[in-house]
Formats: structure tokens, C-alpha cells, sequence
């Protein structure tokens, strides 16, 4: 999967919110893959793969310093184990998270109640949003993204240049700033990134609409952060809900996360961030994990 270095610094993309265009940098005034040679740093489509050390945030924070950003982030929170989850998850990121950076927060629970008093940090602002079960009350991936995505088309594609989706589950330890921003991000996973592609859980039945047949993929994504232009994940969302209404009526079920993947081997990532952005707190990272931004935590924890 070796990418000639020369071949990762072609083009520019645009970043849109309303009517307005957000330019990205070449990725040769701010991404080194020479810097980790010991890691995959870019997809045979020429997407850089971001390690800590690839970027320099000095070039990119000159850059969109100038662009008044505005980002969102949004997090799904409910049920019985939510209360402790959120508020770790809130304080770290309202910490670690594009900080000096305007940041809506774009909450959702199933009661208003929570962290009313939880205190955040200046730029940031907090909007909550009330989920309620609806005709999929058992999977929460579903009522997830059709909740996100009635607020994307209401709200959020006006307020923000770029969204981010995450799980309660993850606290922030390092910062994620710039680096991270791009038309369509993806977050490799980090137990299978090492391995055969060939060993992949993509969907294999050929009916379903989330099928990769084996040979084919190249890496297997996380569906526990996700980024992008609020277009672009909106775009996510309701080919992820179409797919899901094409199988239940060929009586098929296939996982959200299997779903995902059949996205971005069809619509390739335009970014994808390495497993220091999201690593499983019980395992001690490898050797090419030596600095964790994100880390999942155990539901033992509660």
C-alpha cells in the first residue's frame, strides 16, 4: 500500500456552510508523512492518514485562524449509564477539543434535566436536543442518525463549517484541533487496522446493501467518530438509513458499523485519522500507538 510521496500534495478540496467556502491547505504545506515511516500515512486514493507528528499544527492554525470557523460536535446520549458518560465526555472534550475555536456542543438525550448546571469553557456553547423512540426504538444507530440528521436540515448546516460525530463512550486526553478537519473524515479502527484486509467483518452476503465481497476494501472504519461538512455527513446518514430499508425488506440485518464501511469504500474518505483518535482504554497501545488523543472507556467502569 505504498503511496510515492510526490503524489499526495495534488489538490485542494472546499469546505461549505451556506454560502460560504472554507479552502483547505495543499497537503504539502502542512502534512509530512516522512515524519512516521513506520505507519500507513495515506490511502492508494492519496487521503493522508493523520499521526501525531504527520502535521504541523503551526501552518494549519495560521491558516484557519483566519476563517472564523465555527464547529460542531455532536454526542447521543441516553439511557441509564449516560448521566456519568456525558459528563466525562463533555469536560473533556469542552478541554481538548478544538480549543480556541467556537464549538457548539449538539447534545442529545432523552430528557433535558441532565448537566443543566455543568459548566463550559468560553466559545463554547451547549444546544440540547430531546430524542424520542420512534418506529426503531431498539437500535439506537438508527434513532441516532435520523434525529442528527432532522437536525442538520433544520438547524445545524447553517451554524457550522464543519460536524463531528462521537461516542459518549470516549473521553478526550490530548488535544484534537485542526488536523482533524476535512470534507470527509473517518476514523480507522484500531483493532483491525493491522490486520489482513481479507480478515475484514464487512457484510459478505451479496444482498445486502452493506456487502464488500471478499478482495475487495482496502481498511475498516470506526463509526465511533465521524466528521466531515454537515452535507457530507448528512449525505452519510441518509444513504446509511436507505441501505437499512433496502435490507429489512429482503428481511436482512446488517450492523451500523458494516453499513459505514460500504459508505466509504463507495465515497472514499477524504481523511481518515489514525487509532490515536480513538484507542480501547483496556489495551496497552503498540509501538506505532504512542500517543493517544482518545480513548474508549469500559461500560465496567459503572
Amino acid at each position: 500500500m505504498a503511496i510515492p510521496y510526490n503524489a499526495l500534495f495534488w489538490a485542494t478540496g472546499l469546505a461549505t456552510m451556506g454560502n460560504s467556502q472554507v479552502e483547505e491547505l495543499q497537503l504539502s504545506n502542512w502534512f509530512n508523512p516522512r515524519k512516521c515511516p513506520n505507519v500507513i500515512t495515506a490511502t492508494n486514493c492519496l487521503a493522508p492518514i493523520v499521526w501525531e507528528g504527520t502535521f504541523s499544527r503551526q501552518v494549519l492554525e495560521k491558516h484557519y485562524r483566519k476563517k472564523n470557523l465555527t464547529l460542531g460536535l455532536a454526542v447521543f446520549a441516553i439511557g441509564r449509564f449516560s448521566d456519568q458518560y456525558l459528563e466525562l465526555f463533555l469536560r473533556s472534550a469542552d478541554k481538548c477539543f478544538m480549543t480556541g475555536y467556537r464549538v457548539v456542543f449538539y447534545i442529545m438525550v432523552d430528557t433535558l434535566s441532565r448537566l443543566s448546571q455543568l459548566e463550559r469553557g468560553p466559545l463554547r456553547q451547549f444546544k440540547m436536543f430531546t430524542v424520542t423512540e420512534d418506529s426503531w426504538p431498539d437500535d439506537v444507530h438508527l434513532m441516532r442518525m435520523k434525529s442528527l440528521g432532522k437536525h442538520i436540515i433544520q438547524d445545524i448546516q447553517g451554524e457550522v463549517n464543519f460536524l463531528f460525530s462521537m461516542t459518549v463512550t470516549q473521553i478526550l486526553q490530548n488535544d484534537v484541533g485542526v488536523e482533524v478537519l476535512g470534507m470527509s473524515v473517518a476514523q480507522l479502527h484500531a483493532w483491525w487496522y493491522s490486520k489482513n484486509p481479507g480478515s475484514f467483518p464487512y457484510e459478505r452476503r451479496p444482498k445486502s446493501a452493506a456487502c464488500i465481497l471478499f478482495g475487495q476494501g482496502d481498511f475498516y472504519y470506526d463509526g465511533v467518530f465521524v466528521g466531515g461538512t454537515p452535507l457530507e455527513i448528512l449525505n452519510l446518514f441518509e444513504e446509511y438509513l436507505k441501505s437499512v430499508i433496502h435490507d429489512l425488506k429482503l428481511g436482512l440485518n446488517s450492523t451500523y458499523e458494516k453499513y459505514l464501511n460500504k459508505y466509504f469504500f463507495l465515497r472514499k474518505p477524504t481523511k481518515l485519522l489514525s487509532p490515536e483518535y480513538n484507542w480501547d482504554a483496556e489495551f496497552y497501545p503498540p509501538p506505532q500507538v504512542q500517543y493517544v488523543k482518545v480513548a474508549q472507556q469500559s461500560k465496567r467502569r459503572f
